[in-house]
């Protein structure tokens, strides 16, 4: 493995303790909520902070290790890292600001110059090279701050929502071009994210971090297959309820049954619900279906051809249905509505 790294670190009321591992070559997104400790944990692998337990390696390298007291600064260590807001320097040009990390490292002035140019035409960028940042879209100023943490050869690339501040016309765009780049690098890279379309576009596999700890990883079809947990859930569009399983059945917490079809054993588990095997009604249902539940429409949420239905009750649960199905029922946000859905159409899992 290019990077293996135990990091535990408390930071206020965060307690970070995650172990990761990535190879030469793979790109890892790590996704979570805010405040899940996905930042500090790139702080910490990029030597801005240092653990308070836990060992960082890479390439074999000891970067931090909290029982020898070990650490390597920041800039002694072969890591490139494109934060959230790029962070070019506003008085440089882009020349200038790619030469930096060069320059920082004791590079002469002439040869960290050569080599930023041959960096700015990688990415593009040739024309714009005697532009200060201001003068750069949000894509050119990203593909200024990739060539910065690129050009000093880095053995692991950190990236820290690299297109959160691109716009939507834009961000297809970049997107693509950063996964050309990323195919080429031959270190560990680890891209922090909220969006799932990010993650499947450019990583190999993802971790999903909450409140420090790593509740999931595995390639995103692995994950979305089995979410587990709400986040996870909520993150790539599938209802997760959570409950004790006895003969079938799922009994959630909050007194609410699922009737399931699987052959998941007794015990604590995990029931997944696509949006789209829930029907609505607006009065109870005739010919008692197996799974019933009278639902208030928390809110509703139109995209392209088809309606999102946020229900609360019992069950918090998801429905998408067309404009066509909307209509027929004629419900607003306050009413109230059965939700169906086929004990087949349920998925589960032991947790």
């Amino acid at each position: 493995m290019s990077l293996n790294a135990s990091l535990g670190l408390q930071l206020g009321s965060l307690d970070l303790d995650a172990h990761i591992a990535v190879a030469d070559g793979e790109v890892v997104a790590v996704l979570g909520p805010n405040g899940a400790g996905k930042t500090t944990l790139l702080r910490c692998l990029a030597g801005l902070v240092a653990v308070d337990r836990g060992r960082i390696e890479l390439d074999g390298d000891v970067l931090d290790d909290a029982s020898s007291g070990a650490f390597v600064a920041a800039e002694a260590r072969h890591v490139g890292v494109v934060f959230q807001d790029y962070l070019l320097f506003a008085h440089l040009s882009a020349l200038e600001n790619v030469a930096f990390g060069l320059r920082a490292r004791g590079v002469g002035k002439a040869e960290a110059r050569g080599r930023a140019s041959d960096w700015l035409d990688r990415v593009g960028l040739t024309a714009h090279a005697r532009y200060r940042p201001q003068a750069l879209s949000g894509g050119q100023a990203q593909r200024v701050a990739l060539a910065r943490a690129l050009v000093t050869q880095p053995r692991m690339l950190l990236l820290d929502e690299p297109l959160a501040a691109l716009d939507v016309g834009t961000r297809g765009d970049v997107r693509r071009d950063l996964r050309k780049h990323l195919d080429s690098f031959g270190g560990a890279t680890l891209v922090v994210t909220h969006d799932p379309v990010d993650a499947y576009a450019l990583a190999d596999r993802v971790i999903v971090l909450e409140a420090g700890h790593i509740s999931q990883q595995g390639t995103l079809a692995e994950v979305t297959a089995q979410p587990r947990s709400r986040y996870v859930a909520e993150l790539v569009g599938v209802n997760l309820i959570a409950g004790t399983l006895r003969a079938g059945v799922l009994q959630t917490d909050d007194g609410a049954a699922v009737v399931t079809a699987g052959d998941t054993p007794d015990g604590a588990a995990l029931a997944v619900i696509r949006p789209q095997s829930i029907s609505l009604y607006r009065n109870a249902p005739e010919g008692s279906p197996r799974n019933a539940w009278q639902c208030t429409v928390a809110d509703l949420d139109q995209r392209s051809e088809r309606v999102r239905v946020l229900l609360g009750g019992p069950l918090r649960l998801v429905a998408e249905i067309t404009p066509a199905a909307l209509a027929a029922i004629d419900v607003r946000p306050g009413d109230e509505v059965w939700a169906t859905v086929k004990a087949s159409e349920i998925s589960t899992s032991a947790r």
